[in-house]
Formats: C-alpha cells, structure tokens, sequence
C-alpha cells in the first residue's frame, strides 16, 4: 500500500489511468485535445498517444477530474478514468516497444 504520511496524517496514493477521444473536426476541437493533454501531463506520465499513468492522492485525483470535465465536450468527446488502486505495481503488466516507465521515480526534463 502507498501511503504518504502528511502533517500526521495518511494520504493513500493510487494509479489511475486517463484516456480520451476528443473531436478535431473543428479548430476548437484541436484546441481541446491540446488542453487535455497538457492537464494529464500535469498530474502523470504519457504511455500511449491518448493515455496517461496518473499516481495521485484522491485530492488530486478530484482536481484532475474537475479540471479535464471543465475541458471537454461531453456531447463530442470522451473521458475515461480507470482507478487501479493503491496496490497497482502488481496490476500493470508491460509488453512491447516503449519500456515500462516509474512513475514514482524522478522525472527528468
């Protein structure tokens, strides 16, 4: 389990996994698809084009959400968040190109 102990109390931490279909056909749709990615970018890790690996507390995981539902367009566009859990080492099984990414670990730019 991954707890972080904050000012005495606990924060679980869980992986989610974001993924959206947004609608290009128009330049506002281009725009959209921009933004959603730059907000998963801000609280995890790009795996493939349109999914991301998120490990968050659930205060970040509601910001997130609040954040990605303000920016897209439900009658157009589609959200979905896959919550692993807090014991999601053992739920993600890698297999291919593109080697496994800790995202834990430190992020280098």
């Amino acid at each position: 389990m991954n707890i972080l102990h904050f000012y005495g109390s606990k924060v679980i931490i869980i992986l989610v996994v974001i993924t959206y279909d947004v609608s290009t056909i128009s330049s506002n749709g281009s725009k959209r698809l921009r933004k959603v990615s730059k907000i998963c970018q801000d609280y995890g890790i790009r795996v493939q084009n349109s999914v991301f690996e998120c490990v968050v507390d659930s205060a970040q995981l509601r910001q997130l959400k609040y954040k990605l539902v303000e920016t897209i367009d439900e009658k157009k566009d589609s959200l979905r968040i896959y919550r692993l859990g807090d014991n999601y080492k053992t739920k993600v099984e890698h297999i291919g190109t593109k080697g496994s990414i800790d995202v834990e670990g430190p992020l280098i730019i």
